[in-house]
Parts: structure tokens; sequence; C-alpha cells
């Protein structure tokens, strides 16, 4: 899974990635590794993770993911061509979710690429591209549904009314993840349009040291902005989480933090987000070679999760030993959960739960 950091030029967008990927030095329990120079993988921080590698003791221990990507900064033509538009559009699609970046700060040292800070009509400068960009998408459709609907054809009628309201809703200046649909109508029809405003967001507020901990005016007004997008906000200080980076002891940065007012470090916190917002969850796999997070849409079943180790598994499927993390460590090993009858045996049916240890049991 896969999500993208976007926004304006000069906002933060690079320092941000930059924190990830110096994510390594908070922990070992949480490497960084660059695949291209501006996509990286970043490991999920759970603490359920090391609870159970603490009582297992494993020869290895294998963290759920998120991949991370850097963005080209968009500017305003972008859905023309100007700039690295073609580029930036072409980039944002591939992904499965949006970080939009706004700079929540002033700083007269650093030019902001409008002539001064706003953070509500940057978010309106990127929302216009990528909703011009799906408007020419839709328009492109429109014309051959509306051909195959005057034929009669029902589901072509459908699919045209379909369009029609996300056309009207994108001419508004509105995004389509503010739309609501039935479940039929949005597997059908509007998740294979791969539209850029179909993607879940989260918007990260920029801020100064100062509002690290419970943000300013300019957050306030972007929270506001938002409600009808069902997005979530997140407040980070950029700028001081990188000076935390540079911090090479462990213990000085966890000061740096204290004295700050913050339990965690941001870049921690956004990953987690960022793994929420892309509906994922995690169940692990436990035994003395390898303890292991793996990641699965939620509502997966345990054939579907099984399938996530390798297909045979999904194919071969014939049941799954389930235990609850919270009995794992009430417990403290496989054997003491079996004695007090609190491992289940569950079949295809059986939907997975963020958290739970299993073992699968499958026939090749």
């Amino acid at each position: 899974m896969k999500a993208g950091i976007v926004g304006l030029p000069n906002v933060g967008k690079s320092t941000l990635f930059n924190c990830l990927s110096n994510a390594k030095a908070q922990s070992a329990n949480f490497p960084f590794c660059t695949i291209e120079p501006n996509v990286g993988v970043v490991n999920v921080p759970d603490p359920r993770l090391t609870q159970l590698s603490e009582l297992i003791n494993p020869e290895r221990v294998v963290p759920a993911t998120v991949e991370i990507v850097d963005i080209a900064g968009l500017v305003k033509g972008a859905s023309k061509g100007e700039g690295l538009g073609n580029q930036f559009l072409a980039n944002i699609r591939e992904t499965d979710a949006i970080l939009h970046v706004l700079r929540c700060f002033d700083n007269d040292n650093i030019v902001h690429v409008d002539g001064g800070v706003d953070p509500i009509r940057d978010k309106e400068t990127i929302d216009m591209e990528l909703q011009l960009k799906d408007l020419e998408t839709v328009e492109k459709k429109l014309e051959k549904v509306k051909r195959a609907a005057k034929t009669g054809n029902k589901e072509a009628q459908k699919e045209l009314e379909i369009l029609t309201q996300i056309h009207d809703t994108l001419s508004r200046g509105e995004s389509v993840r503010s739309m609501t649909w039935s479940e039929e109508e949005y597997m059908s029809l509007v998740k294979p349009l791969q539209l850029i405003t179909d993607k879940p967001v989260m918007y990260v507020c920029n801020v100064d040291e100062g509002s690290a901990v419970s943000g300013n005016a300019y957050v306030d007004k972007v929270k506001v902005a938002v409600q009808s997008e069902n997005a979530e906000v997140l407040v980070l200080a950029v700028g001081v989480e990188a000076d935390i980076n540079e911090l090479e002891d462990f213990e000085e940065r966890k000061m740096f933090l204290q004295d700050l007012g913050l339990e965690e470090a941001g870049a921690a916190k956004l990953i987690r987000s960022a793994y929420r917002l892309l509906k994922q969850q995690t169940y692990f796999t436990a035994g003395k070679k390898e303890v292991r997070a793996w990641t699965v849409p939620i509502g997966a079943s345990a054939p579907q999760a099984a399938g996530v180790i390798h297909t045979d598994f999904e194919h071969g499927f014939i049941r799954a030993e389930v235990i609850s993390f919270s009995d794992y460590i009430q417990y403290g090993s496989e054997s003491k959960v079996k004695e007090a009858g609190k491992m289940r045996v569950e079949g295809k049916a059986y939907t997975v739960k963020d958290g739970d240890v299993i073992h699968f049991l499958f026939n090749v």
C-alpha cells in the first residue's frame, strides 16, 4: 500500500519525507529503506510486535510496512501540464491515499510560492487541479456512456446517472470523496474510474514549535474547511522533527520531545495514521523462527489473510487457529493459552480482527 505526500512548493513536504527517512535512528525497530530517490518503505510502529518478540525471543522480527512517496510540488495549471503537473498527477494516481501537507506557520525567511501564508487557499489550489484532472477523466467517459445509454442499455443508463452526479460535484469545486454511494454503486461504477479526488486524504498541518501540541489559528481554519471530507487532520512541527532527527542519542531525543510536551515523534504518529487512512489492520504470526506483522484490509476473511503469506495458503485453506493479542500477553505463551482454552479454531467465514495471532492450516 502506498501513500503520497503532496503540497505546494516550500510547505515542508521534503523535510517531512526526510524526517520519515531518518526514522531508523529513533529505534532499531523502525528502519527505513530507500527504493528510489523519492520513495521509501517505512515500518509501522507497533508496540504489540515488540511485546510478542520479548515473550518469544524469535530469530527475527518483521514489522508491517507502508510505502511513502514524496511527489513533486504542484503549481496552478498542473492539470494542463504546467510545471511538473503531468508528472505530479501521474505519480499521485498511483498512490492509495494522500498526505496533503499544508503550511500553517509564519516565517519571513521561507518564501511562499503565492506570496503569503494561507493554508485554505493552498488546499483549494491543489484541490482545484486534482478536480480539473478528474473532470477531464469523467468527461471522456461520459461521451462513450451517453451513446450506449441512448440505445436503451440499462447498465449504461445507470452509469450515466452516476457519472453525471460526479461531473456536477467536481464542477462545483467539490471532491469525489465527499460523495456517498451504496457499496454496489461504488465498487462497480465509481472505484474503477480511479479518480484522484476519490482517494482518502489526511491533512498534515506543518506548524511552528510553539504550536506542536495544540495547533494554532491556521490549523483551526483547516479543521473547519475539511469537515465535509471525512478527512483526518494531523498537527506536526516538521522543522522541529527534523532537528530532533539530527540528535544521535535516543535519550536526548526523548527529552527534547518531553520539553515540547510530546509523547512521541510525529513521524511515528504520521506512519500509524497513514496505515489507518489506507484502511489496513495487522495480524501476527508468532514462532521461534519469526514474529511477524502482516497487513490485511479491515474486514479481510481468514483465507484472504492467509493468502497474504502465500496464495497456496488461501487456495488450500482448512482452518485458522486464532489467539487474541490480549490473551497471548496475559498467558505469556501459546501453550499456556491452549491450556486455558483461549485458542479458537475458525473457518473460512471468520473475519480477522486487528491484533489476532494466527496459525493457518492448509492443504496444497
